[in-house]
């Protein structure tokens, strides 16, 4: 169990690390090398990411957050978008989706979710789109990816690109097809706490050569993409002759977005693990899931449509009854070693406000959300013995009250006006 040894009470935290034997011979291998810049173990990733996820191509950066920023950089320059146009973003997500729209000077426009999956809702999409819309960026929150078929159909109804958020989800599958292969560029994150943990960094996928070529400028300064690495010699006499003079050559205003060749070591170690990793989280979802069945009066846990994969990052849970507060819960689970966070809460957040006023009721599921969701770890370092600690702890919580009335849930009543 992930006791404290100078405690009896257990520590869960919501995300974890644990370094393998191969990991350790990888990051022994780099520093054997000498290589730390973009090398062999930075392209197999880039090259493994791909694949596992239907795509042509990938580009590591040093993370999620930066391979939005150079996704939306990327499109602005080869699509021809201008400052202020619009990007369609879900009211639920992290605040870095929607931070990068307006840091590469376009404006979210934000679009209320699902009250049982909590991403966006394509049944609110279109009322959301104006001429100056540009892009749909659904995020595929807590390791379920989004209803994508309606997402891609309304995007091509009005000739919409589409940016996969996926930092929370890898290795998820909707009606058979990966996560980051429906739209034009998809991003992840290798974040702590995230399915695969390399300490910082993150990836942009995409079918497109173009983009590609545009993206790696964007991650190294945004070099000519003739030399973005010491590796690029040229294919050809001529292209060898021509190397040196485009090493310091720029093209275009770009950023210090790398990772090293150790980053992308311990990603290629979990790689290796990541199929076993889904399926121990997959084990902890489905016990939480049974153990926690009993208090559904009281909580709304998980809901995992037929035509999708949940590979559970964490466990997201909403308060679902009126008679009980979400932060008292939050505490009673807090002091007894069980970490949480907050269902993402994004337009009430005081940059936001400040942004763009108070709006948030403007989107009732949001927030809903915001007011009664949390999650709470299920990665794959828990135990049986973790887990069933974490079921004790909200039978403790629900014992200690005194039998309520039956009240109408949230989520019921917000389904019901939508």
């Amino acid at each position: 169990m992930n006791a404290n040894k100078e405690e009896s009470q257990p520590k869960i935290a919501f995300g974890s690390f644990s370094a393998t034997d191969r990991a350790k011979q990888y990051i022994g291998e780099v520093l054997d090398s000498g290589r730390l810049s973009y090398g062999n173990f930075s392209r197999a990733f880039e090259e493994e990411i791909a694949a596992k996820h239907d795509a042509r191509f990938a580009v590591c950066c040093n993370s999620g957050t930066s391979a939005l920023h150079m996704t939306l950089a990327c499109l602005m320059e080869t699509e021809g978008w201008r400052e202020g146009d619009e990007v369609l973003v879900p009211a639920i997500t992290f605040v870095a989706t929607s931070n990068m729209v307006l840091l590469c000077g376009l404006e979210p426009v934000f679009v209320d979710v699902d009250p049982y999956t909590y991403n966006i809702d394509p049944a609110q999409i279109e009322k959301k789109i104006t001429a100056r819309t540009r892009a749909i960026m659904p995020v595929h929150l807590f390791g379920l990816p989004c209803a994508m078929d309606s997402i891609m159909d309304i995007a091509a109804r009005h000739d919409l690109r589409v940016i996969e958020d996926s930092a929370e989800t890898m290795f998820a599958r909707y009606k058979g097809k990966s996560v980051g292969s429906f739209g034009d560029i998809a991003c992840f994150s290798t974040y702590v706490g995230h399915m695969l943990a390399t300490g910082v960094g993150g990836l942009a996928l995409t079918d497109n050569p173009e983009y590609v070529e545009v993206l790696r400028s964007f991650a190294h300064h945004g070099r000519d993409p003739m030399y973005t690495n010491i590796d690029d010699m040229g294919d050809s006499k001529e292209a060898r002759s021509e190397i040196p003079s485009h090493r310091f050559r720029f093209v275009r205003f770009g950023h210090s977005f790398r990772i090293t060749e150790l980053e992308a070591a311990l990603g290629l170690a979990q790689l290796e693990e990541a199929d076993s990793m889904v399926e121990r989280r997959k084990r902890n979802a489905a016990r939480l899931t049974t153990g926690l069945e009993e208090y559904s009066r009281y909580l709304q846990l998980p809901r995992v449509p037929q035509d999708r994969d949940h590979v559970f990052m964490v466990f997201p849970i909403v308060v679902c009854d009126t008679t009980v507060d979400r932060n008292e819960l939050i505490s009673f689970l807090e002091d007894r070693g069980i970490e949480t966070r907050e269902m993402m809460p994004l337009l009430s957040q005081p940059i936001y406000i400040e942004r763009f006023g108070d709006i948030l009721d403007q989107y009732p599921v949001a927030q809903n959300i915001e007011h009664n969701g949390f999650f709470i770890g299920c990665h794959p370092e828990l135990e049986h013995g973790d887990i069933d600690y974490i079921i004790e702890q909200f039978a403790a919580f629900f014992a200690a009250r005194q039998p309520l009335a039956a009240a109408v849930t949230p989520s019921e009543e917000i389904a019901a006006t939508i």
